[in-house]
C-alpha cells in the first residue's frame, strides 16, 4: 500500500518553507521515524520522519523547492507489518552496536553538512565516540580542503574538490568568487534588521561594570554549584537575573509598540541571542524571572547544544520581550547592537578585560566590561534608558542584591 509523505503544519508564522536535503533517494528502504528530509524555515530546520516503514517509491518536491503546510513531498510504498517490525529490530540492534570507522553514524548536523558540501564520510576522520563524526571533524576537512585549493597549481585547481553549496565558481588566475544562494535564516535576518534601523528611531548608551565581585562569586562557588545543579555557573545568569531586575523597575524597556498602541508585558520572556553556522538565532527564556541561576544556567546550556545540531524548535524562539546579545565571548570591545522587533531595547555585553580604574583616589587594576543598551526611542526616553543600565551595573557590582532579592 503506498502511503504519501506530506509537510508538516507550519507554525502560525510561517508561511512556507524550503526544502534543502533529502535524506534517502528513491529505491531506498526506509525505518518508521528516521528522517527523510529537512526543510528549512526562517526560523528553524524541520524533520520529516518516515510515518511508516517502507520503500520510497516517488520524490515529488526537489531540493531547493519551497513547499507549504499539507503538500506532498513523496510516496511511499509501506511494507508488511511483519516484515517492517523484523527490519526496525533489526535497525536497532544496529544503532546498539559499536560501529568501525567505515559505518559510523552521522547526527543531523553531520550529515546536513555531508550532503550540502559532496564528501565522503569515510574520509574524514572522526574524534567522536567510537569513531563517530562531529561537526568539527568536519569543518576542519572542510577547512583543509580550502587551503590545499587556495594552494594548488592552476593547472591542478580543478583536480581539487572544492565544497560549495548550490554555488557557481568564477575563476580568474588566483581571484576565485563563489555566488551561494542566501539561505532562508539569513535572508530572514538581513530582513529583520533592516526593518529595526527603517522603523525605528534607534539610539545606544554605554557603560562599565566592575566584573570583579561577580568574579569572586564565582569562582568560590562555581565547583559546588557544578556538582550539585550539574551545569556550569557563567556569567550569563547574572546579566539574566540583572536584566529582570531592571526591567521591573522600568517597564516601558520590557513593553514593544504595536501600531499607535503601546503593550505593556506583565511577563519576562528574554532573548538570549546564539551564533550558529546558520546565522544568529535568538532562542527564548520564557517567564525567566520564575528561574533560578541554575535554571537560567541549564536552559541555556540546552538551547547551546541544540543550536549546534540545528534542533532548536518554534517553542524555543518564539516571543520575547527583551535581548541579551554577548559578543564578549569573540573578543568584542564595544559595539552597539540592533534592536529585535518587535522589542523596544537590547542588552550588548562585551570582552571583560582589565583596565586601570580610579577607586579612592588610587590608580587599580578592575576586570571591566563594556555595557550597551540600543533602545527604540520612540518608546523609551534617554533617563529610563541610562538609569536601566546603572541599575545592571548596580546588581553585578554588588551581587547580593541580585542573591538577596533586595
Amino acid at each position: 500500500m503506498s502511503i504519501e509523505i506530506l509537510v508538516p503544519q507550519l507554525p502560525e508564522s510561517i508561511s512556507d518553507a524550503t526544502l534543502i536535503t533529502w535524506h534517502k533517494q528513491v529505491g531506498d528502504f526506509v525505518i518508521k521515524n528516521e528522517n527523510l528530509v529537512d526543510l528549512e524555515t526562517d526560523k528553524v530546520v524541520l524533520e520529516v520522519p518516515a510515518p511508516e516503514s517502507g520503500v520510497l517509491t516517488q520524490i515529488l518536491k526537489e531540493d531547493g523547492a519551497i513547499v507549504t503546510g499539507g503538500e506532498i513531498l513523496a510516496l511511499l510504498e509501506i511494507e508488511s507489518k511483519q516484515k517492517s517490525e523484523s527490519i526496525s529490530q533489526s535497525s536497532e540492534h544496529i544503532k546498539a552496536t559499536d560501529f568501525n570507522g567505515d559505518d559510523i553514524p552521522l547526527s543531523p548536523s553531520v550529515r546536513r553538512l555531508i550532503h550540502e558540501n559532496t564528501l565522503d564520510p569515510s574520509i574524514i576522520k572522526g574524534t567522536g565516540k567510537n569513531g563517530r563524526l562531529t561537526k568539527a571533524d568536519v569543518l576542519d576537512h572542510l577547512n583543509l580542503q580550502s587551503i590545499v585549493t587556495a594552494a594548488a597549481p592552476k593547472e591542478t585547481v580543478s583536480q581539487v574538490s572544492v565544497p560549495i553549496v548550490q554555488a557557481s565558481t568564477i575563476a580568474s588566475n588566483l581571484r576565485p568568487e563563489q555566488r551561494v544562494p542566501m539561505t532562508r535564516l539569513r535572508a530572514k535576518i538581513a530582513e529583520r534588521l533592516l526593518q529595526a534601523q527603517q522603523n525605528a528611531a534607534m539610539l545606544t548608551t554605554f557603560n562599565e561594570v566592575n566584573m570583579q565581585n561577580v568574579i569572586d562569586l564565582r569562582n568560590q562557588y562555581k565547583t559546588r554549584f557544578e556538582q550539585k545543579h550539574e551545569v556550569k555557573l557563567g556569567f550569563m545568569s547574572f546579566f539574566v537575573k540583572a536584566s529582570i531586575e531592571a526591567l521591573k523597575r522600568f517597564p516601558a524597556i520590557n513593553a514593544s509598540i504595536d501600531d499607535n498602541d503601546i503593550i505593556y508585558h506583565g511577563y519576562y520572556d528574554l532573548g538570549i541571542a546564539v551564533s550558529t553556522p546558520r546565522g544568529l538565532i535568538v532562542p527564548v527564556l520564557h517567564d525567566a524571572d520564575q528561574l533560578d541561576f541554575a535554571g537560567i544556567e541549564k536552559s541555556i546550556a540546552d538551547f547551546g547544544a541544540k543550536a549546534k545540531t540545528g534542533s532548536l524548535t518554534y517553542d524555543d524562539l518564539k516571543g520575547g520581550t527583551f535581548t541579551i546579545t554577548n559578543g564578549g565571548v569573540f573578543g568584542s570591545m564595544l559595539s552597539t547592537p540592533i534592536l529585535n522587533p518587535p522589542q523596544c531595547a537590547i542588552l550588548g555585553m562585551h570582552a571583560i578585560k582589565e583596565r586601570a580604574v580610579v577607586e579612592n583616589g588610587q590608580i587599580v587594576i578592575r576586570p571591566i566590561m563594556y555595557l550597551a543598551l540600543s533602545y527604540d526611542h520612540r518608546l523609551v526616553d534617554g533617563r529610563e534608558a541610562v538609569q536601566f543600565l546603572v541599575t545592571i551595573k548596580e546588581c553585578l557590582e554588588a551581587p547580593a542584591h541580585l542573591l538577596l532579592n533586595i
